[in-house]
């Protein structure tokens, strides 16, 4: 007897809804870009509550427009923005775990806070490992369902593991863990090498503006609106790129990098937004307010630390 089940068809795919696990690590030689949720701390509440260990695959939804019918009891988490989700047409609680029932519907409609919700199942969702990761990146086309990078499609089957433990009890994240994604946020960015070849004006400007997020965003880079920033460099060699990466182009308009970047680029950086404040930004919707927060490889190093020991 297989050990995989069916837990849900796919009744309406809405624009985007990619399955995530912790992102593909240790390929970037070969061009290949990282994948993984582009808020790493929605995502790993989601699958906290739903018991799962870090990685564990599970469902990112973008906007919403998703519309999944339950074809087998499990538990399941929603963390994340508020895409106005319901079941059987009611609100379903976020941040917290629940049972759904063969039958039943889990939809998310259009967003009210946030951009990305992470959908969560016990045992998390199965899917065939693609140089080591399921993460889903359509660019590349690698990952997800099909191992070919493809975003989910009405009459797609998620399945997950028939052993899951689903009669744990139910559980919620508490207060200090749910952000509030309306607030603007202050994005700490360490300085990077080529900080000191901005001109001073730009360099005030950079951390002391308030900065809207452009309609020109997905998971490969968010491009921010603002004063120009000016930089003295001329033509440079292109090197590696990390995530949160800034980078700022001869418009002089800043673009953060994501998770689906390009694995190399040429353009002088003002250096790079820590992992959670990637996170807090990929939550953003255009129009957003977001603001600049220089900080330091130790401070940054603790913060992230401290995160990742709460879920392993």
């Amino acid at each position: 007897m297989s050990d995989v089940q069916s837990l849900f068809e796919v009744r309406r795919a809405g624009p985007l809804a990619l399955l995530q696990d912790a992102g593909r690590f240790g390929v970037r030689r070969l061009g290949v870009t990282q994948g993984g949720p582009a808020d790493p701390h929605a995502w790993a509440w989601a699958n906290r509550l739903a018991g799962n260990a870090w990685g564990t695959t599970a469902l990112e939804v973008t906007m919403g427009g998703l519309e999944l019918e339950s074809t087998e009891e499990t538990l399941v988490a929603v963390c994340g923005a508020d895409l106005g989700a319901t079941l059987d047409g009611d609100a379903l609680p976020l941040w917290r775990s629940l049972r759904v029932r063969p039958g039943q519907r889990l939809a998310f409609t259009q967003p009210v806070n946030g951009l990305r919700a992470y959908l969560a199942v016990a045992g998390g969702f199965a899917a065939e490992p693609v140089l080591g990761s399921t993460a889903c990146v359509p660019r590349e086309g690698f990952g997800g369902l099909d191992g070919l990078g493809r975003k989910l499609e009405e009459g797609d089957v998620l399945s997950g593991s028939r052993l899951a433990e689903t009669s744990s009890p139910e559980q919620q994240a508490p207060e200090d863990a749910r952000p509030d994604y309306v607030a603007v946020p202050r994005l700490a960015l360490l300085p990077g090498a080529q900080i000191a070849e901005f001109e001073g004006r730009s360099l005030y400007q950079a951390f002391n503006t308030t900065w809207r997020v452009d309609d020109r965003a997905d998971r490969m880079g968010v491009r921010l609106r603002g004063p120009q920033l000016r930089c003295r460099l001329g033509g440079m060699i292109s090197e590696g790129i990390g995530l949160g990466a800034v980078q700022v182009p001869p418009d002089g308009q800043p673009i953060a990098l994501l998770n689906d970047r390009q694995t190399i680029g040429g353009y002088p950086r003002l250096g790079a937004l820590t992992p959670l404040a990637c996170a807090r930004l990929a939550q953003c919707l255009p129009g957003q307010e977001v603001s600049l927060v220089a900080t330091s490889p130790a401070r940054a190093h603790d913060e992230y630390r401290r995160f990742l020991a709460s879920f392993r």
